[in-house]
Order: C-alpha cells, then structure tokens, then sequence
C-alpha cells in the first residue's frame, strides 16, 4: 500500500493575454499541487493507494478515479452527492483506490460543478510485478492528456448557464498538456514537447479529459499502434491518428523513425469532431512537438508539418476508429464476455427543453431552458448522497427506484423532423435497482432531438463489453445477431453515434451505488445521468464494505 498527498489550492495560470490570438489570458484557477494538469498516480495491477486529500481551496470538491472499480467500496469513487458529500474548503478526506483487474491507462479527476477544467491527471497502472505487456517494453511511456482552457472563470460559465438556460459558453482554446501549443502565441515556450531518440519505441497514455469534445490525434510523420482502451489491452492496429471521446483513454505505441525528412521536430496535434451542428464548439487545433534529441540542430530548425487529421465534422472517421477496437482476448487477458442476459434495458439520451418558469427569461431553444435526459428522466441531483441514505436503508428519502428500463413514449428516434413537443422532458432523481450476478444488457439509444449530438457515456464501478453498435434505431429483432460476443472492447466509457445505438453487457458483481452519465459536462449539468444500485450478494466477500469514519458530511 502506498500513500500519496494532494494539496488543492489556487494558482495564478500560466497562460496569458497576447494580441497576437486574443484567446488566453492569466486568471486564478483552481490545482492540485500546484500542478496543472495535476500529477500522474502509478500503481501496479492489484494495488492500493491511499490518497489524503486536502481541500486549501475556495469550493467545495471531490475526486473521482475515473474507470477504477472499486470493488465493494463505492465510498471512494467520488460523485458529488452521488456516493459522498463534498469535501468542503479547509477539509480533507483519504480515499483507498483499489487497483484490481485494471492495467493501462486511467485519469483521475474532480467530479464536482466543471471543477474537472482543471483538476485532473493522469494514472498509470503498470502490470502485477512478475509480468510483463503483452508487448515488447517501450523505452518510456508519457502521457499525453488533452483538454480545454477558457478565459473566463469557469464557475462563472456554469453559473451564466444554469441562470439563463442558455447553452455553455464554449472554450477558448484546445489544449495538449495544458498548453495551446505554437499556433497559439500565448503558449510560447510553454508548448509541450516530447523528447525521443530514433528507433527507440515510445509508450503514448492518451486521455480526453476535456468538458465538451471528443478529440482526433495524430503525430506528423508517425504511424502510432494502438494496444489498449479504457485500461484494457487491444489487438494492436496501426493508423494514422486516432479518436478519442471526452472521458477515454487510449494507449499507442509509437516507434521513433524520422523518416526521409531526417527533420528534428514534428508536431503532434489534436482537432475536435462535432457532431452538432446547432451547438457552438472551439474548432481550434491544439499542438505539441516531438523532438528528435539526437538529430543535429539547424538554423530555423522549425517543426515539420501539421499532422493531417479528420475535418472536426467526420463522423464516419470516428466511427472507422472505433469500430477497430477489439479486446486482446489471450490466454493472459481473457476476454469473458456474457452470453446469458438476465436484464434488458432500451435507454434514450437525448439533449432536451425545460418549460421556462413564469416570470422567467431564458436563453435556451424556443424560449425554454436547456435540458436532458435518460428515457426523458433529467436526473435532478439530490442534497444528501444516495450512497449513505442506501447503506442506511432510507434510500428513499433522496430518490425513486423506478428509473424506467425503456423510453415511455416509443418514437422514431433518429427521424430528420421530430415534433417539438418530444423534445419537453421533466426532472426526477430516479435509480435503477440491479440484483447482485445479474447480467445486465443497456442498448443507449441517440436521438435527433434538437439537432441530434454524440453521448461519451461513462459508468462508474465497472467497465463493460461493448457488444454491438449501429446506426438508425436499434432492431431488437435483427441487431442482437450482429453482436460480437468473441473479442468486443471492454471499456468504462463508450461513445454513443449521433443517430445510431450502441449495446453494453456487464456482470452486476459489484455490490454499492454507481453513477452513468454522459461525460459532455454541459450534458450532465443538465441532467444526463442515473444511478445504478447493485444489492449485496450471499458471501461476505459480495457486500458492500462498511464506510469509512472520515465520511465528509454534508
């Protein structure tokens, strides 16, 4: 067991106004040990670190191990009044993250208001020791973290959203590292640069921890071999550039050749894919530069060309990536797929309308505020946690077990033109209450409901087999044979198409309360969540584990 100490506290950005883009400027944000991004966590497959947590902040906050399961031990994965009251300014709390099937790449972030801009951080779980990658060991491995920077304040935007109903003020620049990169005189020195030696092989830990894209990455003048999703090991294939939702990981292998250029640096670079055309996205390409050390210096020596990626509208070139990811399905990393499924559920997500109050003046479609939703349920966050009020069996006195397991209105989902008035849904904190061994099977459903968008969904407390996608409506009848039950990704964050399903199988062998939301910040603001309750087994090792006494309260 180890222990890890982190400080949250406010810093003043290093990233400051310049005439040159007008985009960046320095203002206080809120970090982890005065990092940002915050510092990466390593731990071996089967580990436990202990991480004590001090809030020297202005705000209230919690942390979440985004993709770690947590057996048993809900208490520690960090949903704000999902498992755990908020650790408030001047408080502290230690959690145990209880490293068990996992090994790859994971991140770590706050998972309280849009305090996730910039308190977040790698994790690298390396294998069990006395094992090895189910690949020759890379001479480094780096990860590579992408994400947002925004002018304003970012509890400012929140609250100007939430105050007017109106959609949230896009960011001002994409960010790798932190850093907009060189076409952002802002970023300056402060561009991320990645020091290699030809022919040496690097491990690249990718992870999207922005607030509202998924991202395209590439490296100019390199091919990268993807080996792993979501802390789980792939069937390696080799492209290009790859796709990357808000809330995944991906881990690539890159082989340093400079090619016949013979040049000493390239640019990495990443662009968004948006797939709304109603909604106001930060088109932006952000940049880093890979550098050959050894290569001799030149005058003027500048980075070699900008990777050539997807247009930010290309759909089709992330469902391609996408559809590659394959489990490894080796005797070392088994792939065990269900094939026996005790529920069934059909679940909508759909971006919505709130009838505006009387006397109110909002900003978002037709005069309405901004919502949305799961089988039209917009989860409204309750005051006290469902974890505590469920371990003391008052579950409800916070929330409904009843969270429907199929839309209540069946429609057309993915039509061109949908009636206005599907678009009106209403605010309920509804769960979904799983026996403990069930096989659960949740096809989640995209909607054209105000122009339609993508859904990186994310479950906490397990990962799953991503079974089955397609685009238009799911067919019950037909699509369940397209199924891939040999070798499927097993992730903990999966990407749902703009006018298209995707189906997810797990095993409800985690006994607690576990959060699914959709991983657009702005999409869980307004209400793109439920919980799941699995109920304690038999044996003592299928229940759930008593609190710890340092709880933060409410």
């Amino acid at each position: 067991m180890r222990q890890l100490l982190l400080c949250l506290n406010a810093l003043e950005g290093e990233i400051k106004e310049s005439n040159y883009t007008r985009l960046c400027r320095e203002k206080t944000i809120l970090t982890v040990n005065g990092e940002f991004p915050g510092p990466t966590i390593y731990a071996r497959k089967g580990d436990v670190v202990v991480v004590n947590v001090f809030n020297q902040g202005h705000k209230n906050i919690t942390l979440h191990w985004h993709g770690v399961n947590q057996p048993r031990s809900p208490w520690w994965d960090g949903p704000e009044y999902i498992t755990q009251c908020p650790i408030q300014p001047g408080g502290n709390f230690s959690y145990r993250i209880i490293f068990s099937e996992e090994e790859g790449t994971l991140w770590w972030h706050a998972h309280t208001a849009m305090d996730r801009d910039t308190v977040h951080g790698a994790i690298v779980i390396r294998p069990r020791r006395g094992t090895t990658y189910p690949f020759s060991k890379p001479h480094r491995e780096i990860p590579i973290i992408l994400g947002e920077w925004w002018n304003d304040d970012i509890g400012q935007v929140l609250a100007d959203a939430i105050s007017t109903g109106s959609d949230f003020q896009s960011s001002d620049a994409n960010t790798i590292n932190g850093q907009p990169g060189d076409l952002f005189a802002c970023s300056g020195n402060g561009t991320f640069r990645l020091p290699v030696k030809h022919g040496k092989t690097y491990m690249i830990r990718i992870i999207n921890a922005a607030l509202t894209n998924g991202f395209f990455f590439a490296v100019a003048g390199h091919r990268l071999t993807v080996v792993g999703s979501d802390a789980s090991y792939t069937k390696p294939f080799s492209a290009d550039h790859v796709f990357i939702d808000a809330g995944q990981t991906v881990t690539a292998l890159l082989k340093a050749r400079r090619g016949r250029s013979n040049a000493r640096h390239f640019y990495m670079a990443s662009r968004p894919l948006a797939t709304n055309p109603q909604a106001t996205v930060d088109s932006s390409t952000a940049t880093a530069v890979l550098e050959y050390v050894d290569a001799p210096a030149a005058p003027g020596d500048a980075a070699h060309g900008l990777p050539s990626l997807p247009a930010i509208n290309d759909s089709s070139a992330a469902a391609a990536f996408t559809a590659r990811l394959r489990s490894l399905a080796s005797k070392g990393h088994p792939a065990d797929v269900p094939r026996r499924v005790d529920e069934h559920m059909l679940v909508t997500v759909e971006v919505n309308e709130i009838a505006c109050a009387p006397g109110e003046v909002c900003k978002g479609p037709h005069g309405n505020r901004f919502a949305s939703s799961l089988n039209n349920v917009s989860f409204e966050m309750p005051r006290s946690d469902v974890l505590g009020a469920y371990y003391r069996s008052a579950v409800g006195g916070v929330a409904r077990t009843d969270f429907p397991d199929n839309p209540p209105s069946p429609f057309n989902f993915t039509a061109d033109d949908l009636p206005p008035e599907l678009a009106l849904t209403a605010r309920g904190t509804r769960v979904k209450v799983l026996e403990y061994g069930a096989v659960l099977e949740v096809v989640l459903q995209g909607t054209t409901i105000l122009g339609g968008d993508s859904h990186p969904m994310h479950l906490h407390g397990f990962s799953f087999y991503v079974v089955g996608r397609g685009t238009g409506n799911f067919d019950k009848r037909t699509d369940p044979a397209k199924y891939n039950l040999v070798d499927p990704p097993y992730q903990n964050t999966v990407s749902v198409p703009k006018n298209g399903w995707v189906a997810i199988r797990l095993r409800a062998e985690n006994p607690g309360v576990w959060f699914m939301h959709c991983h657009f910040e702005r999409h869980m603001v307004w209400g793109m969540e439920t919980v799941f309750i699995v109920k304690n087994g038999k044996g003592p090792n299928a229940k759930i584990m008593p609190p710890p006494p340092n709880m933060p309260r409410c």
